[in-house]
């Protein structure tokens, strides 16, 4: 399925304008609103999880986050990919190879009946932090990541348009934002762009990934588990994302603003730049 046009992801809608100086007023015009649209992924025909995105870029989204999540070790391992759309939503069939099914399966079971208290829940809270993987941080400098910055509100449309989307670029070592996915949510935008960095067998060692939002444990874990080896985001990065950033050898850099960022984690083999 081609990659839809993010046009595809608003709607207008008539809005009230309230505008105040020397008193209140109405005014009444048309907005573009971020569609939120709730999109199923199912395996092998059993229903795996629900969630609200932006509805394009859905075959990007269900490969990255079939990648991020694990229920995939590479992209040759889902041997076909349909989408349906319908009122209510879009639902997006994956076959996948039947070791990867067994595996899925029972990590869905080893869920089924578990709770939060007392000792019954030791083995789940164990769960919720997995083993990360190790990566290659790339050579970074400081003018690579402010040049991606400069690039990155231009490449926004779906954000320009409605002002309710997170992005998710990636940019080669001197800061060229070579792509880019977008969606209201931050993680669904890291997701599409991992799976588009896979359809087109991109090499992640030539470098790294930049999101419109805060660095958490998830984002960083995300990045790890699809080899991608530098993360830089545009807000503050969490204590467990710099834990997780320190286990894995990934470069993180977060807060970052034209003239100005802060690096969380540089794995010592790694050089950064001031140039």
């Amino acid at each position: 399925m081609s990659t839809r046009h993010p046009r595809d992801a608003v709607v207008r809608q008539p809005v009230e304008v309230r505008r105040g100086a020397n008193g209140w007023y109405t005014d009444t015009q048309e907005d573009l609103l971020a569609l939120e649209r709730p999109v199923a992924l199912v395996y092998n025909g059993i229903s795996h999880a629900v969630m609200m995105a932006s509805p394009v870029d859905l075959e990007d989204f269900a490969l990255g986050f079939s990648l991020s999540e694990g229920i995939l070790a590479n992209i040759t391992e889902c041997y076909d990919l349909e989408i349906c759309e319908a009122p209510q939503g879009h639902t997006v069939h994956l076959t996948i190879a039947s070791q990867r099914m067994a595996e899925l399966k029972q990590r869905r079971r080893s869920l089924t009946g578990r709770t939060g208290c007392g000792l019954c829940g030791t083995e789940a809270l164990k769960q919720a932090i997995r083993p990360i993987p190790s990566v290659v941080a790339p050579s970074l400098s400081d003018a690579a990541i402010q040049r991606s910055l400069q690039e990155l509100v231009s490449h926004q449309p779906l954000q320009a348009a409605t002002g309710a989307s997170h992005g998710a670029a990636w940019c080669d070592t001197q800061g060229r934002l070579l792509r880019l996915r977008e969606d209201i949510g931050r993680h669904n935008a890291l997701d599409k762009l991992i799976g588009a960095l896979a359809r087109e067998a991109v090499p992640l060692e030539e470098g790294f990934a930049l999101v419109t939002s805060r660095a958490s444990y998830e984002m960083v874990h995300k990045c790890a588990s699809a080899g991608i080896g530098a993360l830089v985001a545009v807000s503050a990065a969490t204590a467990l994302a710099v834990e997780q950033a320190q286990a894995s050898g990934l470069l993180l850099a977060g807060f970052a603003r034209p003239g100005r960022h802060l690096i969380y984690h540089r794995p010592i083999t790694t050089a950064l730049a001031h140039g």
